[in-house]
């Protein structure tokens, strides 16, 4: 059998695996807002003891010829790598989400596709986000290099001896300006631009309405026998490569995110954007109230039971601004959105080191450990001890969304008046502060919680 048969013949992506496809991006443009500006989100959904901690790379410059890191193939580094922070897979060179100091942020998730594995390396889909955030200045540049890296170096399934699961990707990238999904299979990918609001799950959606399509992606599917030009007419990156089979979820989920923010076109915000991604409707009626508590099937945020079960691990809403008014406001929570705090982020600030603590074991001084913790004594014990939780969050929530953008408009105007360390001393004493109330929160709420499910 030839390696390119494999591409189609190679099944190993079964029921199981399939189940572990979960994600979900949207993005509203400043046309669909209620503040004129762009604001993003993303929930990361991983399997379910995958610790995901917050990390900052600071800017750097690098000599000619070194190379940056990757798991399995080696990329050539730019000479310059802008700051950026990540919510990082403890075992990963690259994010299931991030934003740079350009206010660049990105989201990606798996692509069922109708491809199999292939034999060579490639680059795994987190990190070509991750080398995205260190390159690009705009949404356009990041676009530029996602595209030319799978063109050259090539991701999605393919074989390795690192137990690594490896899938193709879709990504949503966006800049207070514009925003672009990028689909993306084996050397292969397709652009189409954002206009007013959009959201992205686990299911191809970029047709023959493309904007752009790499130039060999007609000629790669016709060669595996995966559209025929002659009867099929013009080319259709997902009627090519998108595995229905493997994207009810992915449907019901899409569906589900657009409805909601097609309701509140134009009203679209930070608020609006935590309620869509703690939602958890199943889809079946769309257009139906928010879900707030736990229910059982596919849902937004994700808490899966089951033998691969997975979960919401991390998710940031981006408020981004391109007037100058404020800095971006990146509204970040550990594990699941239902059950957290989120937490205003500043880049232009020191990031409290204590969030990027946390490995494959559970461990105290992690704080994604803590809230994967609490989540899960959430789920054990029952709807009312969620409110619970839900309402000892909720004062806090509150007083940050007053201060945040309070703190973000006086450290934008320290930076105008040249005193850059003023507002960076501002930005990384109140996230120090923020994550020290967080932490004594959760805490507190996990002896609490704990406590009651013991007595129950």
């Amino acid at each position: 059998m030839s390696n390119l048969q494999r591409y189609v013949n190679d099944r190993r992506a079964d029921e199981a695996q399939r189940d572990m496809n979960s994600c979900d991006t949207m993005v509203a443009l400043p046309g669909s807002t209620a503040g004129g500006q762009t604001i993003f989100a993303k929930n990361s959904d991983r399997p379910a003891d995958e610790c995901q901690p917050l990390v900052l790379r600071p800017a750097a410059t690098h000599a000619s010829g070194s190379v940056a890191n990757c798991q399995f193939v080696n990329v050539e580094q730019a000479p310059v790598t802008y700051r950026h922070v990540g919510s990082r897979p403890w075992w990963c060179y690259g994010y299931e989400h991030g934003f740079n100091e350009h206010q660049v942020v990105i989201g990606n998730e798996s692509l069922p596709s109708r491809l199999g594995h292939a034999p060579d390396a490639r680059l795994v889909g987190m990190e070509v986000l991750r080398l995205a955030l260190e390159r690009a200045r705009t949404a356009g540049e990041a676009v530029e290099v996602i595209t030319g890296m799978v063109s050259r170096y090539g991701q999605g399934k393919f074989d390795n001896t690192d137990g690594v699961r490896t899938y193709d990707n879709i990504y949503l990238v966006a800049d207070p300006r514009e925003a672009y999904v990028v689909e993306a299979v084996c050397h292969e990918w397709a652009v189409k631009r954002v206009n007013g609001f959009g959201s992205i799950s686990n299911v191809g959606t970029l047709g023959n309405d493309a904007d752009r399509v790499s130039e060999s992606a007609p000629q790669f599917a016709e060669g595996l026998g995966l559209w025929d030009s002659a009867s099929q007419g013009p080319f259709s990156f997902t009627g090519a490569f998108a595995d229905t089979e493997g994207s009810s979820s992915g449907i019901a989920r899409q569906c589900r995110s657009a409805t909601l923010l097609g309701q509140r076109n134009g009203r679209i915000d930070v608020r609006t954007m935590m309620s869509v991604i703690s939602d958890h409707s199943p889809g079946v009626t769309p257009d139906e109230p928010f879900v707030e508590d736990v229910s059982d099937g596919v849902s937004l945020c994700v808490h899966r039971d089951g033998p691969n079960p997975g979960s919401t691990a991390a998710s940031v809403i981006a408020d981004l601004c391109a007037d100058g008014s404020r800095l971006p406001v990146y509204w970040c929570s550990m594990y699941s959105p239902c059950m957290t705090l989120f937490q205003p982020i500043f880049i232009d600030g020191q990031l409290p080191s204590v969030l990027g603590v946390g490995s494959e074991r559970p461990s105290a001084d992690s704080p994604w450990w803590l809230f994967h913790r609490l989540t899960n004594e959430g789920l054990r014990a029952g709807s009312e001890r969620r409110a619970e939780i839900r309402s000892t969050w909720r004062p806090l929530q509150e007083e940050l969304f007053e201060s945040a953008y309070d703190v973000a408009a006086r450290a934008a105007q320290l930076q105008a008046d040249g005193e850059a360390e003023r507002a960076s001393a501002l930005l990384s004493s109140y996230m120090a502060e923020n994550t020290r109330r967080m932490l004594e929160t959760a805490r507190g709420l996990l002896v609490n919680v704990g406590a009651g499910v013991a007595a129950g």
